[in-house]
């Protein structure tokens, strides 16, 4: 039989050879595919890894009044604010993020001469309110702050007072939260703002956004557009 093979393939040529080959290779390709599942050996599957959590974002270092941080200028660019019809008096506020960026970069001015507060998004004025600041015995500091802290239900552990969504600033106690904003009021160096603007400024805002206080500072706004 095996001299039988040999005459064939030497008759054939290397053609038959090689096609003997392969049928002998289907032979094996297809036992193996015709084992019972019992004999089967399947490659254990690779374990999954746990997603690793994203770190928690960094906490802003806090800041005491007398140091303030040192701010790009190019991030204080306007490029549009609120058209306010009419005298801007204590008690009163605008707020409108029509037409503005839904994400971007925060940032809190503070006019302490103007006696207001104006809030960016990107650029872009979506909010402004009258304010109380701090009395001559305790003054508001100037300067750029980091918000460090944010809590809706705050009261004051140094006066025992409420102060509903402040916003932290300072190591000793100066914050931006929600006051009874009217005429002769004064705080202890804190911004006051009317408590319905405090919540959609707290709801707008997140910890190491900035806020800038001067007096009688203002940005340059000649380039901006007004309103909508």
């Amino acid at each position: 039989m095996a001299g039988l093979l040999k005459a064939m393939a030497k008759t054939a040529g290397p053609k038959l050879a090689i096609g003997a080959a392969l049928v002998a290779i289907g032979a094996l390709v297809t036992g193996w595919i015709d084992r019972p599942a019992a004999e089967e050996t399947k490659p254990a599957p690779a374990p999954h890894a746990a997603p690793e959590a994203a770190p928690p974002p960094a906490k802003p270092a806090e800041r005491r009044s007398d140091q303030p941080m040192t701010l790009d200028p190019r991030a204080l660019t306007v490029k549009r604010v609120l058209k306010i019809d009419g005298p801007f008096r204590h008690g009163d506020y605008a707020w409108d993020e029509k037409g503005a960026p839904a994400t971007g970069p925060v940032i809190i001015t503070v006019d302490l001469r103007a006696q207001t507060l104006s809030v960016f998004r990107a650029g872009y004025e979506i909010g402004a309110a009258v304010i109380l600041y701090g009395a001559t015995d305790k003054p508001s500091p100037l300067g750029a702050f980091p918000i460090t802290q944010k809590d809706a239900d705050h009261v004051s552990n140094l006066y025992d007072a409420p102060m509903p969504y402040m916003l932290r600033l300072t190591s000793d106690g100066v914050a931006i939260h929600g006051s009874n904003v009217k005429w002769g009021n004064a705080t202890h160096g804190c911004i006051g703002v009317p408590t319905p603007f405090a919540k959609k400024l707290f709801a707008a805002t997140k910890l190491g956004d900035i806020v800038v206080i001067t007096n009688g500072k203002r940005l340059d706004v000649s380039k901006a557009q007004v309103g909508g």
